[in-house]
């Protein structure tokens, strides 16, 4: 995948809504495609793995205590909290089909807003807004 389209992928989730075009740049370069056959777990609730999902291609299902709470499909992504806290995953997801994604992982995502103060602040504005939306609505 090139990179110019990676950029347009990672523009789309929330927590780099204020990144410049270089620093979505910047993020894209760490960021790497996977390919997974149908059934694979790729995030396990409860586990304190990192990394954010972006579905490229198939199906993904979340689900909490084993319910099935949607199902994620080509442009959604999944597991972006995980790129900087290791709290617990609040749900497991598993490839409904066989899946193309591009991940990035939080080691690396650490390591670039630790090189780029500048970043780091763009994301941690944008996840503090979603944090209030989400106590405002939730």
């Amino acid at each position: 995948m090139r990179k110019d389209a990676k950029v347009e992928l990672l523009r789309k989730v929330p927590l780099f809504a204020e990144a410049s075009r270089r620093e979505l740049s910047r993020i894209a370069s760490i960021a790497t495609e996977v390919e997974h056959p149908q059934g694979v777990t790729l995030i396990r609730e409860g586990s304190r793995d990192d990394g954010l999902f972006i579905l490229l291609e198939g199906e993904v299902d979340v689900r909490r205590k084993a319910r099935l709470l949607r199902t994620l499909r080509r442009g959604e992504f999944f597991g972006e909290i995980g790129l900087l806290a290791t709290i617990p995953r609040t749900a497991s997801v598993t490839t409904g089909t066989p899946v193309e994604a591009l991940v990035v992982s939080g080691r690396d995502f650490k390591k670039l807003l630790y090189d780029s103060p500048t970043l780091a602040l763009k994301v941690l504005e944008a996840l503090g807004n979603r944090l209030s939306t989400t106590a405002l609505t939730g």
